[in-house]
């Protein structure tokens, strides 16, 4: 069905805007007469849903997806709103208008036509699984069947913005050292491309043997200049060839393995599967959902495939009777930290509270070694930097050397 955007003038005298889902643009207008509101101009909105897209806009496309940060604002207005005592479509209603994007400001539409229709809140938003998130989804559900709607939404909110920070937080302390390696191998290419081979034009006339630092130098210098285009077009293949591999069910499977069980980033990663783990679930148990749900939920966001298997597992044998606690320590995947916190949570009876200082442990460990190994990397590749520069002085100046020795 057709989108349209519109200006209009309601019963106070005020101008409106917002979207309009209708088969033609006189059935908008009517839509709109309809709702007290008299139209004054309506815009088709071109939708490219179920078109095939041309070239440039798949490049642009990147570009002009929906963002975390435009959902996660959009859900607390939304919770502002409603627990103002608004209605849910008149919620939506009054967001639309504020909302920057024109495909957000498109689906919020047709969410708020989905709800006007009969369907339920968490219904509308599953038919935009790249949007919002099955736990987005069951938590809303969750607050829609207990009446806790406003409650959910905060609570939604608090959950993605803690994500977003401690992305946010380890990107920032990654970009410096990101951006000295970059630019490290661009001043060594830049060396041996250019440089180098200037100098060492002067050795060709040379009568004696160059010492083996000089004619590996050389040599790399001349591999270099010829064939540098190989080493970019081979650095893609392996991530085109990569990428494909990860795409595939065994793929996945050997490339979570293989992270998981790398001496640094591993347990890295595990932390961070466990804090996003029991983040979630704790949320979800909260928030009304039973145990069970919550973990077939949990089992499609740890963003691992060896502990998704493992969060699978523990779900099996809870559904036998066994405690949560117990079940994690049969997989051997869990940290025994957890378990034992979980452990405790089950007994105590707060089994919640406890998932969430589970999280905030692992998360704050992230951080923190995150930044300890930045800390360390630095001097490392200021050290591996003088290394390579060095022999790069040292395979010139042997040669010179030398003939220095023949002339005295």
């Amino acid at each position: 069905m057709p989108v349209y955007e519109y200006t209009a003038i309601d019963l106070k005298g005020k101008h409106v805007s917002g979207i309009i889902d209708a088969e033609s643009d006189v059935v908008a207008r009517q839509k709109l007469r309809t709702s007290n509101t008299f139209p004054v101009s309506v815009k088709t909105v071109h939708d490219t849903a179920g078109k095939k897209e041309p070239f440039a806009f798949i490049l642009i496309r990147p570009f002009t997806r929906i963002r975390p940060v435009e959902v996660s604002m959009m859900t607390r207005q939304l919770a502002t709103v409603v627990g103002a005592g608004f209605p849910l479509v008149s919620a939506i209603e009054t967001l639309i208008p504020q909302t920057k994007s024109h495909a957000f400001k498109r689906i919020l539409a047709r969410i708020r036509d989905s709800i006007v229709e009969g369907n339920s809140f968490a219904n509308a938003l599953s038919r935009y699984p790249g949007i919002f998130s099955p736990l987005y989804i069951n938590m809303v559900h969750a607050g829609e069947t207990s009446g806790t709607l406003e409650i959910v939404l905060e609570r939604l909110v608090e959950i993605t913005e803690k994500q977003h920070a401690l992305k946010n937080r380890i990107r920032t302390v990654l970009i410096y050292p990101i951006f000295m390696s970059f630019l490290g191998v661009i001043l060594l290419l830049f060396l041996m491309t250019f440089i180098v081979p200037n100098i060492t034009s002067i050795f060709s006339d040379m009568d004696q043997v160059l010492p083996a630092p000089t004619r590996f130098l050389i040599v790399v210098s001349d591999l270099l200049k010829s064939f540098w285009w190989l080493i970019f077009a081979m650095i893609g293949l392996i991530i085109f060839a990569v990428r494909g591999f990860k795409k595939t069910k065994q793929g996945r499977l050997l490339m979570d393995k293989t992270v998981l069980m790398s001496p640094i980033i591993g347990p890295i990663i595990k932390k961070l599967a466990v804090a996003r783990f029991s983040r979630t679930l704790g949320s979800l148990l909260e928030n009304g959902v039973s145990m069970l749900p919550a973990l077939y939920i949990v089992k499609n966001i740890v963003g691992n495939v060896l502990i998704s298997e493992a969060v699978e597992a523990s779900t099996e044998e809870v559904s036998r009777g066994v405690g949560l606690g117990n079940a994690m320590a049969a997989t051997k995947i869990f940290p025994q930290l957890s378990i034992q916190m979980i452990q405790v949570g089950e007994q105590s009876g707060e089994l919640e509270t406890m998932l969430d200082k589970i999280a905030d442990v692992y998360e704050n460990e992230v951080e923190t070694t995150v930044m300890n190994l930045t800390s360390l990397l630095e001097p490392v590749m200021i050290l591996f930097m003088g290394i390579v520069v060095g022999f790069i002085v040292l395979s010139i100046c042997l040669p010179i050397f030398e003939m220095n020795q023949l002339i005295v």
